[in-house]
């Protein structure tokens, strides 16, 4: 039983695989959409520059206050 479960996990990865493979082919990528275009990445660092706080930063781009500071390391300020 055990041997025909692992063949069957083994044939399910493959098709995974190949079916991820040809949506590249076509041009689709997988996963969630990024919020940080590079237009509100600028913005950010405009605004963050300007003196305006981070937290009202994240609030006016919609986005959190780690995703701005990954975008927009506190570094760079």
């Amino acid at each position: 039983m055990t041997s025909l479960s692992q063949m069957e996990r083994e044939l399910t990865i493959e098709r995974t695989k190949a079916g991820l493979e040809a949506a590249r082919k076509k041009g689709r990528l997988g996963g969630r959409k990024r919020s940080m275009m590079p237009s509100k990445v600028e913005s950010a660092k405009k605004l963050l520059k300007n003196g305006v706080p981070p937290r009202e930063v994240a609030a006016n781009l919609s986005v959190s206050i780690p995703t701005l500071y990954r975008w927009c390391p506190a570094s760079e300020q």
